[in-house]
């Protein structure tokens, strides 16, 4: 299986990983694995205070600290994943990876905030439900 695992550096990435830990099917060294991360995009203006070189030097470093760990586990499982990052919408971007990809299988941890939540503040999980064509597994 091709699996995308879709990670943020969270509790929620942890909760994730153990959860595929404790299942031999879902983590092993027969499947194909490709991490992916998403950092919001700095307001234009900063961006433009900032200049291009720091801007981008600060998204590569945000995403190794959230890719290296999970990579470390993988190690340790006798996985060697690939591991890609993007700027945006982690949503949409999510979604869109694992259907061009042609990934068998998503999986990433999700907040919970519920209902209420969702409609404040917007759920990552949500948006790739509804753009995803790929089956999803959330681990809360």
């Amino acid at each position: 299986m091709k699996i995308l695992l879709a990670v943020d550096g969270s509790e929620y990435t942890k909760k994730m990983l153990a959860y595929l830990a404790a299942h031999d099917t879902l983590l092993g060294t027969e499947h194909q694995y490709v991490l992916f991360t998403v950092q919001p995009a700095i307001p234009p203006r900063a961006r433009a205070a900032l200049g291009k070189e720091i801007v981008e030097k600060y998204y590569a470093e945000e995403s190794e600290k959230v890719l290296k760990p999970v990579t470390k586990f993988l190690a340790q499982q006798g996985i060697t994943p690939k591991a890609d990052w993007k700027v945006g919408g982690a949503g949409e971007l999510i979604a869109k990876l694992a259907t061009s990809g042609k990934f068998d299988l998503l999986v990433m941890g999700s907040h919970g905030h519920g209902t209420l939540g969702n409609l404040i503040l917007g759920s990552v999980a949500t948006k790739v439900l509804a753009n995803c064509d790929v089956p999803v597994l959330i681990v809360r």
